[in-house]
């Protein structure tokens, strides 16, 4: 019971601080939107599909890179809070307390991953825009996508933010790192036409597979890219497995 109150009263906590900060859903979902127009717009008259992706539009074959990228920032705002938390002495109160460690992970990561999903959730409505139909069952599965691959990033965001003592020091590495995993996870372009060596990186990166299932549930399994994707199967497999190696190495490196 002090395990599932202590997951409970995080997981709240993250939703109110949420609804105090409007600012924060402009900038986790406002910038994503921003970046999808502006450049699907003035990429999307030179991008030149190829025969794999069905001759979809770039704004189309971009919007399932966008989702993974509003998961992003917002799983970024949301482990921000932890070294925010640290300053202000509230984690050293929360790692005092008689539960364990685990449970305090568990609460902040699925704040987290809350936020994201529900904001991701809202841009896809946007879906029919690009010509990508929507269904209840089609909704329900991006959902349940979307919540994976946000618990596998809220617990990545999780891992680097515990080390960090500044918010200046987790943005270098959100730059250095996070950012180009997004970039090299076929959201901006397809692995097919890309160098020999960036296609290697592309395939060892997890968000790669997480980017590929939402892209495969939002055309049911029948994108017009599918033939450049891997099985929804491997999609899933790699994406759980990310997520839970982040949320054993956030355990890990938080029980030290």
């Amino acid at each position: 019971m002090n395990f599932l109150l202590a997951v409970w009263t995080l997981w709240r906590r993250e939703i109110v601080r949420f609804l105090r900060q409007r600012n924060r859903i402009a900038g986790a979902l406002g910038t994503p939107l921003v970046f999808w127009l502006i450049i699907g717009s003035g990429v999307g008259s030179s991008f030149k599909a190829p025969e794999a992706l069905g001759g979809e539009g770039y704004l189309e074959y971009s919007f399932p890179g966008t989702l993974a990228l509003i998961l992003l920032f917002t799983s970024i705002f949301s482990t921000i809070s932890i070294i925010e938390d640290r300053q202000a002495g509230f984690l050293q109160s929360a790692l005092v307390a008689p539960v364990p460690r685990s449970a305090i992970i568990l609460g902040k990561i699925l704040g987290g991953t809350s936020l994201a999903v529900l904001q991701a959730l809202i841009f896809v409505l946007l879906a029919p825009t690009v010509k990508i139909s929507l269904s209840w069952e089609k909704f329900v599965a991006v959902a349940g996508v979307l919540a994976l691959v946000g618990f596998a990033l809220s617990a990545l965001g999780f891992l680097i933010a515990w080390k960090m003592d500044s918010t200046q020091g987790f943005h270098a590495v959100m730059n250095l790192i996070l950012m180009p995993m997004w970039l090299l996870s076929g959201s901006f372009f397809p692995a097919s036409g890309a160098p020999v060596w960036i296609r290697a990186i592309i395939y060892v990166n997890p968000l790669t597979y997480g980017v590929a299932a939402v892209r495969r549930v939002l055309y049911l399994n029948d994108a017009p890219s599918a033939i450049d994707l891997p099985s929804f199967a491997a999609c899933l497999g790699v994406t759980v497995a990310f997520g839970l190696v982040a949320f054993a190495a956030t355990t890990w490196v938080a029980s030290d």
